[in-house]
């Protein structure tokens, strides 16, 4: 069991915060040998603190800057891939998906991001393991929009919907119910947030906060039972805080925003959640909602900054599901559903659309992602032929 968990922190400046999630594993007796981090940085960062942390702490771990993460592609012979994995981007959380899969003993991954604290009387390790072992009957929510607010709990007080939430999908009518989780069949966990919560610019402009906050706060009264969405339902997929299998890396890519010539940003982890939740519902898996909660402490900054990496790719996130909906219906693993997603949209035409043409762009980033895990393991059964992928995952 030993080193069966990959860690993976974006991170630029807020890496001390590690200590408080490996503080949290002792005092909730959560065996820190099973953790092998991976700090994922820039050239311009404290990448000899990093490491110096890591060493204090007495975890095992690895800090890769933009320098580092080439050496690695090269010494990976996937050098030519590099690209799927931006730079200075949230979405650099792919490269710790890459890493985890070169690497066999990885059962299991985390997301973690560095503006976030668990809640200290919360085992986060412990608590998101667990989920992903869950089985037994788990409440079931779906609405007449086809989306899950994963705030639908108190968003009757307070009003809020998640960042990637899409607006045509808002005024839903929420249904509740339960239903039994398989054992083996969660194969992602997802913890929500207290204090900030996870919007959009439009949505905290709204809510009167010119600096990328909210003024709305979240606290542990907001959330109730834990959940999973239903079939046929998507939901918002935020990597703050984040637990996953490792059989779903194929189709978990994280998207490749920011740098771009549409300037499309700040939807890596929300697509790749639509992507993961279309794969679930073709092959029968879960994601887990609710517990453990982080406490998310964004820090100020302009949310018209935001607002301008956010537009651009906003009408795209309003079609995005409805694309990919029908997609993979026979697929019989991650890599061939997401094979089927990317072949929908880098062959579409999307000039309907404001940017449609990133649309085609993610499409094809998607196919080289799956190519670059056939060729970092090819005995994984992942074939690349000619942009489709046959798999046996």
């Amino acid at each position: 069991m030993s080193q069966d968990i990959c860690v993976i922190v974006p991170t630029i400046r807020e890496y001390e915060c590690m200590r408080s999630y490996f503080g949290n594993a002792r005092e909730h007796g959560f065996d820190l040998e099973r953790l092998h981090v991976v700090l994922v940085t820039e050239d311009f960062c404290e990448t000899d603190e990093m490491e110096a942390m890591l060493e204090d702490e007495g975890v095992s771990g690895e800090v890769f800057d933009g320098s580092r993460r080439e050496e690695w592609y090269a010494a990976h012979d996937v050098a030519e891939y590099g690209h799927v994995v931006p730079a200075a981007s949230h979405a650099e959380t792919s490269f710790g998906l890459l890493y985890m899969w070169a690497h066999d003993e990885f059962d299991y991954g985390f997301f973690i991001d560095d503006d976030t604290l668990p809640h200290p009387d919360e085992d986060f390790f412990g608590t998101h393991m667990e989920n992903l072992a869950f089985e037994g009957e788990i409440e079931s929510v779906s609405s007449d929009e086809q989306w899950v607010n994963v705030l639908y709990q108190n968003a009757d007080e307070h009003g809020l919907y998640p960042r990637g939430y899409p607006y045509s999908a808002m005024g839903e009518t929420v249904g509740t119910g339960t239903t039994e989780v398989d054992e083996g069949s969660v194969v992602a966990s997802q913890g929500l947030w207290t204090n900030v919560p996870d919007l959009d610019a439009v949505r905290i402009l709204m809510d009167g906060d010119l600096e990328g906050q909210a003024q709305t706060r979240t606290t542990e009264d907001d959330f109730g039972e834990d959940f999973v969405a239903a079939r046929s339902n998507y939901l918002t997929v935020c990597s703050m805080n984040l637990a996953f299998r490792r059989e779903v890396i194929p189709a978990f890519y994280q998207l490749p925003m920011d740098d771009n010539e549409w300037d499309v940003g700040r939807f890596d982890d929300i697509w790749s959640g639509v992507f993961l939740k279309r794969a679930c519902d073709v092959l029968g898996k879960r994601i887990y909602n609710g517990a453990p909660l982080c406490e998310h402490n964004k820090a100020p900054r302009s949310t018209f900054d935001d607002l301008n990496n956010e537009v651009p790719g906003l009408e795209l996130n309003e079609h995005l599901w409805r694309v990919i909906d029908d997609s993979g219906s026979d697929a019989d693993s991650y890599a061939a559903v997401f094979a089927a997603m990317a072949d929908e949209l880098a062959e579409g035409d999307w000039s309907d659309y404001n940017n449609g043409a990133f649309f085609n762009h993610v499409g094809e980033h998607m196919r080289d992602w799956l190519e670059c895990l056939a060729e970092l393991r090819p005995q994984a059964g992942l074939e690349a032929e000619r942009g489709r992928i046959t798999a046996d995952d």
